[in-house]
């Protein structure tokens, strides 16, 4: 899996008003200069969180963004599905064609679904509170 620049932001964006005192409205040129995203860029981000129900807007003069919900029951790949569609693969990793979808599958199909499937498990697990107060458990070290 690979996260485009929107998924970024999205994420980025997100841990920003997660990390704002309670209630707190943030205004999205805050988001867009403490998180280094593009001003021009951001209100698609927010928009495509806010449909997702991730953040709300608040309009007017000390507008700008909120959590919808609290930190805790939004995970990380709802952000990255509000900002980017379905995360899982769509193509073959040895061909770039569909693989598996009503085709034969490829030699390596059933391997590397089986990791993508633990990465969107992990990342559906892990809520943005954690990754906030830096409670989610440390990678796993593979040497």
């Amino acid at each position: 899996m690979e996260l485009t620049n929107r998924g970024s932001y999205a994420i980025r964006a997100v841990l920003t008003l997660a990390r704002a005192d309670g209630d707190a409205v943030v205004p999205a040129r805050r988001i867009a200069r403490e998180m280094d995203i593009p001003v021009r860029f951001l209100p698609q981000v927010l928009g495509d969180l806010s449909r997702a129900g991730i953040v709300e807007a608040r309009l007017g003069r000390a507008g700008g963004y909120r959590l919808s919900k609290p930190a805790d029951r939004i995970s990380l790949l709802d952000i990255i599905e509000a900002a980017e569609g379905d995360a899982r693969r769509q193509t073959c990793v040895l061909s770039g064609r569909p693989c598996g979808h009503g085709t034969d599958p490829c030699d390596v199909h059933e391997m590397f679904y089986e990791a993508q499937e633990a990465i969107l498990a992990r990342l559906a697990e892990t809520s943005v509170a954690e990754v906030v107060d830096g409670a989610s458990d440390p990678p796993v070290s593979l040497g």
